[in-house]
């Protein structure tokens, strides 16, 4: 298979490659930015056959030495190297590090801003005083068919990202999400330094946001995918409405979760939406989530997201 890109509105170009699928948008001097595309268009082109060359390796869990070589699949395994006491394999950072493979052709004289969001995962591009506001979209399933049929989905929370933090990028994961999850949590979002650390870390609490619960419905991983790195472990494929004793309590577990990774500074900030319900590592309250009411205009249900301030 080739790569295929084409251009969109705004500006913005959609890289795709096989399972690779990106958006990417700039802002700044438009010869800075024709050119950051041209050497990112080129680089992608190769990044698919490079970690494909490494695949088997890649669906190791990590430990002891790193024995990758393409610098893409070595990222992924460093990313995901502060949780190899746990199972993990380097996939698990996949999307976060090719997108931070890309973005380092934007980080040039002339560009204010740059993104490349590689479905959902999201690398950062902040020249100094610059900012970029973020759609959290928590729930695909709040929305019916109606409302997947509209021309912009409506977004369940936002927040700004500024150059002052150290937050380039952005990665979600949960059950509902095109990867695989051992836990509950229908979405959550981490913000690292970059977006392989963040895909890494969203895994990890995603996994951590459950419940030992009957209702749950679970299937190994190999049922679902034939060539899962996640070989035989259980992984979730449904989960009814638990009610809100049970979110709250997988709630505290991921938060708790998050919360560790926080102090050991794998991340700046997450949010961890379940059933309606919210948490973030910036607040020990857990909180109904605002749902969608079409009666109200677009952006007066939505709740903006604190950042703290940078460390000191």
């Amino acid at each position: 298979m080739n790569a295929h890109r084409k251009p969109l509105s705004g500006g913005r170009w959609h890289f795709q490659h096989g399972p690779i699928d990106i958006v990417i948008g700039a802002d700044g001097e438009a010869q800075a930015i024709e050119e950051a595309h041209e050497a990112a268009w080129r680089r992608f082109s190769s990044v698919l056959n490079e970690l494909v060359a490494e695949l088997a390796l890649l669906r190791q869990p990590v430990h002891g030495a790193c024995p990758l070589k393409g610098v893409v699949a070595r990222r992924m395994w460093q990313a995901c190297h502060p949780f190899c006491g746990e199972f993990i394999t380097p996939m698990a950072a996949v999307a976060g590090a090719v997108a931070q493979e890309l973005i380092a052709f934007y980080e040039r004289p002339g560009i204010a801003r740059a993104w490349v969001n590689n479905g959902g995962d999201i690398a950062l591009h902040l020249a100094p005083g610059e900012s970029l506001r973020v759609g959290l979209f928590a729930d695909i399933a709040q929305y019916d068919a109606h409302e997947a049929m509209q021309p912009l989905l409506r977004t369940d929370g936002n927040f700004s990202v500024h150059a002052s933090l150290p937050v380039r990028g952005i990665a979600t994961s949960g059950w509902r999400g095109r990867s695989l999850s051992l836990g509950i949590a229908d979405s959550v979002t981490v913000l690292a330094r970059t977006a392989a650390q963040a895909d890494a870390a969203a895994t990890m609490i995603a996994n951590a946001v459950d419940i030992q619960d009957a209702r749950v419905e679970r299937r190994p991983a190999s049922q679902i995918k034939d060539d899962s790195d996640l070989g035989d472990l259980p992984v979730t494929v449904n989960v009814p409405s638990l009610g809100e004793t049970a979110v709250r309590q997988a709630l505290r577990a991921g938060h708790r979760r998050a919360k560790q990774l926080q102090a050991a500074d794998l991340i700046w900030s997450a949010v961890i939406v379940c059933q309606g319900w919210t948490a973030t590592t910036d607040s020990a309250q857990h909180q109904p989530l605002p749902r969608p009411d079409a009666a109200r205009p677009a952006g007066r249900h939505r709740t903006a997201l604190r950042l703290k301030a940078p460390r000191s």
